[in-house]
């Protein structure tokens, strides 16, 4: 069946890579992305898999989660962990990239590849024949009545939010200084610029924050200050603004974004009471956004309140933060391990719309669904990763979970199975050798 024509709806992450997947298999593909035609409000350019919230990726480390599952998309041959290296800038044990370039890269790839066909509109129905729903998590509101019906229930939804983005020159390093935690001898400046605030300058900040005026969000307002909507469904906690998170408790921000621990001070050798981290967002090094700083701060405010942010007293801004709403799809209920959908063959779904979070997530359902549905086509077994595995793991939750306490999940530890090992570190790395050693084997058994 290779003459079939597949539509995939939506060119982010998770919708780039399944085009890819199954163009190189063989299949006419139609990949429809309604930018630039509709603006989706937090996009910023109509190239395919823009990166919003981050230019990083995560952790690039072998025993870590996100690093795990990067290496298992390595070995699976992902166009966007390929491109993604290609593009990386330096961020310590992170992968982070210019996320222009990695953007525009994978659009030049796609729209170039002679079984892909790029449509710029907006599909308001899911189509009859075989198709991947990757419009994430701002699907316009005619796909998501769309998906409502065909599965007979509501859309629930989050709200997600973004980080500043500030220009490197603006930025004062007689009291900013280059370091990543746990850094190495003097010789090793580390890949992030560091903020540090003494007691009195956390306290001043943290009583400004929690008071600016932020945003309207109508009705849902009290719904993002509790997070917890009317219906009991819970809001993805590891997005939350700034200013929400600073109202938890005075310290709350100390213990979290602007943990200082590992960082040292070489100004007035010492650790800082607290510590804004800035990672490096283009090749340039021209931008720097605030790491971990995602807010629903007015424009104005946050002009304001950041420049209480030792060493950015005069910031200039590339970029302001902004917050946006994000849907998904009740998965535990609508789709199988494989990523198709309960009661139709040939509709899958992938990406953030499926309840996966984190850019590597997307990516990874992306593949899955791609090579999946290429099997589905052909007649083979379709794939269902081993739990041992975090594409299986990550997989496995969103299919699974109970939907009383569903909501957006990134790659973790602990989706998989347990291990008897003490330490975190020990188990760390016996979680990456056996979910190595088992997608092997699994690979293996599949003749891949």
């Amino acid at each position: 069946m290779k003459d079939s024509n597949i539509d995939i709806i939506g060119a982010g992450l998770a919708g780039s890579e399944a085009a890819f997947q199954l163009a190189v298999s063989g299949f006419n593909v139609h990949l429809y992305e309604m930018r630039p035609e509709i603006p989706t409000g937090a996009h910023v350019t109509d190239q395919f898999a823009e990166l919003i919230c981050s230019n990083s990726l995560g952790s690039n480390l072998p025993d870590r989660a996100s690093g795990l599952l990067k290496n298992e998309l390595r070995r699976l041959g992902s166009l966007l962990m390929q491109v993604a290296d290609e593009t990386s800038l330096p961020a310590g044990g992170a992968l982070a990239v210019d996320r222009d370039l990695f953007s525009s890269k994978i659009t030049q790839i796609l729209s170039s590849h002679p079984n892909i066909t790029i449509h710029r509109k907006e599909i308001k129905e899911i189509p009859l024949n075989p198709c991947i729903v990757a419009s994430g998590p701002l699907t316009s509101s005619s796909l998501s009545e769309s998906i409502s019906l065909l599965s007979h229930s509501t859309n629930l939804y989050f709200y997600d939010a973004i980080a500043p983005i500030v220009n490197v020159d603006s930025i004062d390093m007689n009291i900013a200084f280059k370091g990543s935690r746990y850094q190495h001898g003097e010789e090793d400046e580390g890949d992030y610029i560091n903020c540090p605030f003494s007691k009195e300058e956390y306290d001043h900040f943290i009583t400004e924050l929690v008071q600016a005026e932020r945003i309207e969000l109508k009705e849902f307002e009290a719904e993002i200050e509790t997070g917890v909507t009317a219906g009991g469904n819970q809001y993805f906690e590891g997005c939350l603004p700034i200013e929400v998170l600073a109202k938890r408790g005075e310290k709350s921000l100390a213990f979290g974004p602007l943990r200082p621990v590992g960082i040292w001070n070489p100004h007035e050798n010492q650790r800082p009471y607290a510590v804004l981290q800035l990672r490096q967002d283009n090749l340039a090094g021209t931008l720097y956004n605030l790491v971990g700083f995602q807010t629903n701060l007015k424009f104005s405010e946050q002009k304001r309140i950041f420049r209480l942010i030792p060493g950015l007293q005069n910031a200039t801004f590339a970029r302001y933060g902004q917050m946006h709403r994000n849907t998904f799809i009740a998965s535990p209920k609508l789709l199988r391990p494989t990523m198709q959908f309960h009661n139709r063959d040939d509709l899958f779904f992938a990406g953030q719309i499926t309840g996966v979070e984190g850019y590597v997530g997307n990516i990874a359902t992306g593949l899955l669904a791609g090579i999946n549905l290429s099997r589905y086509l052909t007649g083979d077994e379709l794939l269902v990763f081993p739990r041992e595995t975090l594409l299986g793991a990550l997989t496995h939750y969103v299919t699974h979970a109970n939907m009383r306490d569903f909501q957006p999940m990134k790659a973790n530890f602990g989706l998989l199975p347990t291990i008897n090992v003490k330490g975190k570190r020990e188990r760390a790395k016996q979680y990456a050798v056996g979910a190595q050693k088992s997608l092997e084997i699994f690979l293996t058994s599949h003749g891949l």
